[in-house]
């Protein structure tokens, strides 16, 4: 099923509103839970989650800050 332009920018915007900062407080969360690994392991750790939330919501956040490729051509 293809989501429409604008579906897809409601879409990228509830996730980043919403979605992006409960990522964070559980990620924050589960590292608060864990004993304190080294400083690059912590920071790998930090890099590797942030780079993996974006991968299911690929579909959606593409091509998001394009013009709507389905509106009408403005007229000069």
């Amino acid at each position: 099923m293809a989501l429409s332009y604008r579906t897809r920018k409601r879409l990228a915007l509830v996730i980043l509103l919403l979605g992006l900062p409960l990522y964070v407080v559980v990620a924050w969360g589960i590292m608060g839970a864990l004993d304190r690994p080294p400083i690059w392991l912590e920071l790998l750790i930090y890099v590797g989650l942030g780079f993996l939330w974006a991968l299911p919501f690929r579909a959606v956040f593409r091509g998001v800050g394009q013009p709507d490729p389905d509106a009408p051509p403005e007229s000069d």
